[in-house]
């Protein structure tokens, strides 16, 4: 007789939607299972070695600020540093880490082994298993069932995946790593769309075989803060990046051999992302420029294998050897690994609820590539939401449903759910609407309440919230604190080119001043002593942004009405008179939960959304306020 074990979870996947899913659960108080295909794939980093970066940065920190494990184990792999956007205003400071990526996957496989209530099963999963339409378990292709109350599906690129270099197509996932051959139909039977997307990953170099000086270093900087308020010490730089240019030679080369191309031969047919193009790409749809920017980045300290960003390509051997060769300082460069293009099925993600469930199945859950999107950032962000909302399913509790306004995740999903993605998907600062609100550096004010509630931040780091904002608040009252003109005062203006003043001013009136902030007055003024720097810091962007972020605040106050109006789930749309057929078609799919994520569906127009709210009114149901 079969013995079938039981788990409340189980997670398909150990990629960094995976990882993030399985320790949600396991920490959270659910028995857990996680599959993979192959132990050596926990936490991988298959293509660029580097957690963050331009709005990543952001999602790190929410994911940390939730009780994730991204951050963590970055800063703990960490190899470079550097603040993008740091000239820039706070919202879009990104912090970007190169990791060794030896160590990373050391670290996180660590973490999950080690981790209670969490068990790690390499196999490959063939099946959704229902009875009575009801979500039952899990089968592997060796045919073994495991039987589940819920079950995250985080395959990343895996399913059905091939790489192509030239005309030499290999049926496998990234790095060479097994495939997953037999889930896409078994998702297919459960009703769900099919999509075929392509990214791909740049070629290896031997770092011997570069020269360096020829190439712009690129030192890293120190005193950035750690990603993750579990982190003690402030990583240290260990390793340098380079930057490097291509040519016209390297743009005839490439131009030469577009033919050998897989992508323009047709032979690739599935969709490649927008924002971060081949280098083939970059020369067709960029013929003006004469030159393109390269990264040499370190892989690890254990190899000498260097990471090529933004040369990604999916030309043959031949042809990657003859430019790669055509760039000043690479003349020399030995390839240890051929640049590649992959492809991949992944699901549609309008199918899915803004908890990340499946609409026509409770329990199942979907995170990460496998949901449209690119990057390893994106990939934990989904995989820590529908890790937490898969253990508040299982545990008869409300879900979490993060809003624009809450949270770089919020965007994320609700632009997956509501608008669907026909390209990877990646997150950018400029997709938040309300980015000065969303900044790095708030995100445990805005969501390490939730990440405790939902029982997965730590007693002791809500804790540390509560203290900085009771700091915050007694900061903020020093700041309102009137500072007459005298002539030390006049003095300090003076060395910092500002013009004096003649009455009294608040703290906060002189920290709005271009060439003042709040450490070069602490430091005459002392009137912030008992502060640490990140209060500082947060008590420096309230002083200088409070007219921005006000105005930002009125605007999701006003678009909060609209939040606020609940939509019954199954309203026949097409049967409203009035709507549009595309509305009625598009309403009818997404089966939105505000009238503002309505509004935010791509082919419904005002006039729709007129329709739908009195539609709404006349049948009296107007919602309760949508309280997370």
């Amino acid at each position: 007789m079969e013995n079938i074990k039981e788990y409340d979870a189980i997670v398909i996947g150990a990629g960094h939607a995976g990882c993030e899913a399985a320790l949600a659960c396991a920490r959270t108080g659910l028995n857990t299972l996680i599959t993979t295909l192959n132990l050596d794939g926990i936490g991988f980093l298959p293509c660029n070695p580097s957690i963050g970066g331009t709005a990543k940065g952001h999602l790190v920190f929410e994911i940390d600020a939730l009780g994730g494990e991204m951050g963590h184990v970055a800063d703990q792999a960490t190899l470079h540093r550097r603040m993008l956007n740091g000239a820039k205003g706070p919202a879009v400071h990104s912090l970007r880490v190169q990791v060794d990526k030896v160590k990373y996957h050391e670290i996180m496989k660590s973490t999950l082994e080690n981790q209670p209530n969490l068990t790690i099963l390499q196999a490959e999963v063939s099946k959704i298993i229902t009875k009575s339409g009801k979500l039952w378990g899990i089968q592997t292709g060796m045919g073994e069932k495991f039987k589940a109350k819920t079950v995250i599906v985080c395959t990343g690129v895996y399913l059905c995946s091939r790489t192509l270099t030239g005309n030499y197509i290999r049926n496998s996932g990234p790095n060479g790593f097994t495939n997953a051959t037999k889930l896409t139909a078994s998702l297919r039977k459960l009703g769900l769309k099919i999509l075929r997307f392509k990214t791909g990953t740049p070629m290896r170099v031997d770092k011997r075989t570069i020269n360096f000086d020829a190439l712009e270093v690129q030192k890293g900087e120190e005193g950035l803060p750690p990603f993750s308020k579990n982190t003690r010490r402030i990583p240290k730089n260990i390793a340098n990046c380079y930057m490097g240019y291509t040519n016209e030679r390297t743009h005839e080369i490439i131009r030469a051999n577009l033919k050998y191309s897989p992508l323009y031969q047709g032979v690739i047919k599935g969709v490649g992302p927008r924002y971060c193009p081949s280098i083939e790409d970059k020369i067709v749809r960029f013929a003006d420029k004469n030159r393109h920017q390269f990264f040499l980045e370190p892989e690890a300290m254990s190899t000498n294998e260097i990471y090529v960003q933004g040369l990604s390509s999916s030309l043959p051997y031949h042809s990657q050897l003859d430019f790669i060769h055509s760039i000043k300082g690479m003349e020399n460069a030995h390839l240890m690994r051929y640049a590649y293009a992959i492809e991949y099925d992944c699901i549609d993600s309008t199918d899915l609820e803004p908890t990340l469930q499946y609409k026509r199945l409770k329990g199942l859950f979907f995170a990460g590539q496998v949901n449209g999107t690119s990057g390893y950032e994106e990939a934990a962000a989904q995989g820590i939401l529908a890790g937490i909302n898969a253990s508040l399913y299982v545990r008869n509790k409300k879900p979490l449903i993060l809003k624009r306004n809450d949270a770089y995740i919020g965007v994320l999903v609700d632009d997956l759910v509501t608008k669907g993605t026909n390209e990877p998907y990646r997150m950018m600062t400029s997709r938040a609407e309300y980015r000065l609100l969303l900044r790095q550096d708030n995100a445990d004010s805005r969501l390490t309440r939730l990440g405790y509630q939902a029982d997965l931040v730590t007693r002791k780091n809500y804790l540390k919230l509560l203290k900085k904002e009771k700091d915050i608040k007694k900061g903020e009252q020093i700041l309102n604190k009137i500072l007459s003109p005298n002539e030390e005062l006049q003095k300090f203006l003076l060395e910092h080119n500002e013009n004096a003043i003649k009455t009294g001013i608040s703290v906060r009136s002189l920290l709005k001043r271009s060439n003042i902030d709040i450490f070069n007055f602490n430091d005459k003024f002392h009137l912030f002593d008992e502060f640490n720097n990140e209060v500082l810091q947060q008590l420096n962007i309230i002083a200088k942004y409070e007219g921005y972020i006000a105005i930002q605040q009125e605007q999701i106050a006003n678009q909060q009405q609209n939040e606020n109006i609940l939509i019954p789930q199954g309203i026949n749309y097409s049967a409203l008179k009035g709507l549009r057929i595309e509305a009625q078609q598009k309403l009818q799919k997404i089966q939105p939960l505000t009238l503002a994520q309505a509004s935010r569906i791509s082919g419904v127009s005002p006039a729709d959304i007129s329709i739908l709210t009195i539609y709404l009114k006349k049948n009296k149901l107007k919602g309760d306020s949508n309280d997370k």
